[in-house]
């Protein structure tokens, strides 16, 4: 079996998927999200070398806690490891476990046959994708992350046509990604999918700055206040406005 690059691992997520979790944080992933509060997930190497087998015994630990949960693999990017969740997942699928992958899509490759061939096995085994859309408009997006976003809006839609569960994921960031226009532009894109469940709009916490300082880099945001939940809750409203009006003209 392959092994996978582990940044860390977490006994019980609430915020990483249905019921409480057990959480594999992979390491390694190509966006440089200015908001990122795990920049100790960037680098590809480093981490720690662990096998699916090893996993499974440290979740089968504490398993009645997960009875309504399951396990969620985040990072870092979890398809920049795609041979390792697959067997991950197939490990854990012969135990009937709800399987979670939390990802920004970025690995997604269409031109690329063999690895969209381990995609769709990979997603045979996948209960529910964790999505999170960054910025729906594409130059905001690479100032933003660092990369293109063609490619995840393209992996939400072929999600969408595998009919593979979805929770949409988006951080309001004030001055950055909290624009009542590209927001209604999200909820719009996101109306024309069937198989989103929920939609998480997260406000932007400031927590994640100790590490940046700890590594030795520069933390951009710096000055950017915290966003409430009241005002997450008000942006919120705005993408299900989007989502509303493409499902209105869907039914004409």
């Amino acid at each position: 079996m392959t092994q996978g690059r582990i940044h860390s691992l977490e006994s019980f997520g609430t915020v990483d998927g249905p019921g409480t979790r057990y959480v594999v944080f992979v390491q390694g992933c190509p966006m440089r999200c200015m908001y990122c509060h795990n920049p100790d997930t960037w680098a590809m190497t480093g981490g720690t070398m662990m096998d699916p087998e090893y996993i499974f015994e440290q979740y089968k630990h504490n398993e009645p806690f997960y009875k309504n949960g399951g396990l969620t693999v985040t990072g870092g990017e979890p398809l920049m490891q795609v041979d390792f969740l697959i067997d991950l997942f197939t490990v854990f699928k012969k135990d009937n476990v709800h399987t979670c992958i939390d990802s920004s899509g970025i690995a997604f490759d269409p031109d690329n046959v063999a690895w969209m061939e381990k995609l769709d096995r990979l997603l045979e085994l996948t209960d529910l994708v964790m999505l999170d859309i960054k910025h729906i408009d594409p130059e905001k997006h690479l100032k933003l992350t660092g990369q293109p976003n063609d490619k995840i809006l393209q992996f939400a839609e072929y999600l969408d046509k595998k009919k593979i569960d979805v929770w949409i994921r988006h951080v309001v960031v004030p001055g950055l990604t909290d624009d009542d226009t590209y927001l209604y532009k999200l909820g719009y894109f996101i109306g024309g999918l069937s198989n989103v469940k929920a939609l998480d709009v997260l406000p932007y916490h400031t927590m994640g700055k100790v590490k940046y300082e700890k590594l030795g880099y520069k933390y951009r945001l710096e000055g950017t206040p915290a966003m409430t939940q009241d005002e997450a809750i008000a942006k919120k409203k705005v993408i299900l406005d989007g989502i509303k009006a493409r499902r209105a003209e869907t039914k004409v």
